[in-house]
């Protein structure tokens, strides 16, 4: 197994700049793993492949608006910090953060941001909003810093980050300038902890939610904070070398009974993203043999070909990245040649790809 077996060509109109409006009107490759067999629906019609007593399980986490544009103190430099994980073991008052910045090598120790109000655009007198200096380095080749941040003016720093910050898209979307609102999923949470989107989420409206719980199919929610790793190539040849992100997630006792009920009464539990796949594989107590809660608990799972799925029967989800853990993921939970094959059908039939693209469902 190598790391080419996961890449494929996608030409670059078919990288989705802008969500389906409305949400579920997007298209649905139906991949049946039992022979390979392909369909092509709308998503909306998902509700054709599920049962009643069905568990559908939903990763409820919401994107913090973890991109922060500023300025270096004394250049002026343009900086930019994208929030990646709370540290606080270094301060329990949640100031220090560690982030991925711009440009890395100017922001060497002991640096220091200030963003303002109008963010990039802020006039160099607008007041300052909040500040950060760097504590401390992080995988110092990828812009890696620890930042130690101050909200000014008596804010708070959730408030501060709410002043100056944006929603982080994705890298490879490039156009999209509507609403922020259609990165979030529309049953996410109330508070902020994931850098990214579950992007499989994306596709389900009120309304096709509401019927699918009226034909019967059962619903939960679980939380992983994504984290902008899940962007990341694997860069290594060899995938098994690859060292996987850890990310905080979250399975209630609910879910728990929700699925050992799902199984003892011979229906599956659907995984609605990959992010709510490494939850559930997560909490599986190899030992005792059954699915435990969990709660604040950290995962770096990495689920590739010849990897056993224990919880999880059939998977919605987006068309991933070439070369990605989630390429590697998909091609577990299947064969990679139905992968494959799958993702070049959809490549055919012109499917939109990415965050912002159509989705797959995978039984």
């Amino acid at each position: 197994m190598r790391t080419d077996d996961f890449d494929y060509e996608l030409p670059q109109e078919l990288i989705a700049q802008e969500p389906a409006e409305p949400r579920d009107s997007c298209r649905l490759l139906v991949l049946d793993r039992s022979d390979g067999h392909v369909e092509h629906r709308t998503f909306r019609d998902v509700g054709d492949y599920l049962e009643p007593g069905d568990l559908l399980v939903v990763n409820r986490t919401r994107v913090l608006p973890a991109r922060l544009l500023g300025a270096k103190v004394g250049s002026g430099t343009p900086s930019e910090a994208l929030l990646l994980r709370r540290r606080e073991d270094l301060d329990p008052a949640g100031l220090v953060w560690e982030c991925l910045v711009r440009p890395g090598r100017r922001l060497k120790l002991g640096a220091q941001i200030e963003f303002r109000a109008g963010a990039a655009q802020a006039a160099p007198d607008a007041p300052v909003v909040l500040a950060a200096e760097v504590i401390g380095y992080v995988d110092d080749s990828r812009g890696g810093r620890v930042l130690r941040f101050s909200p000014a003016d008596g804010r708070t720093l959730d408030e501060a980050i709410h002043e100056v910050g944006k929603v982080p898209l994705p890298p490879y979307i490039t156009q999209y300038e509507g609403d922020d609102e259609k990165y979030q999923t529309v049953f996410a949470m109330d508070e902020e902890h994931s850098a990214a989107a579950p992007t499989a989420g994306l596709h389900f409206t009120p309304e096709l939610v509401e019927r699918l719980k009226a034909a019967g199919v059962r619903w939960a929610e679980v939380e992983l904070e994504v984290g902008i790793d899940t962007f990341r190539l694997v860069e290594e040849d060899d995938p098994t070398q690859h060292v996987m992100h850890t990310e905080r997630y979250h399975v209630p006792q609910a879910v728990v009974d929700a699925v050992r009920q799902t199984k003892a009464a011979g229906h599956r539990v659907v995984a609605v993203g990959t992010t709510s796949v490494r939850s559930l594989e997560s909490a599986w107590d190899a030992d005792a043999g059954e699915l435990v809660a969990q709660q604040d608990a950290t995962t770096d799972l990495y689920l590739l070909p010849g990897s056993k799925f224990h919880v999880v029967d059939a998977m919605i989800t987006n068309f991933h990245v070439p070369r990605s853990s989630l390429m590697m993921l998909v091609s577990a939970f299947a064969t990679r040649d139905q992968i494959m094959a799958a993702y070049q059908e959809a490549i055919s039939e012109k499917y939109r790809f990415f965050s912002f693209g159509d989705a797959m469902l995978i039984v």
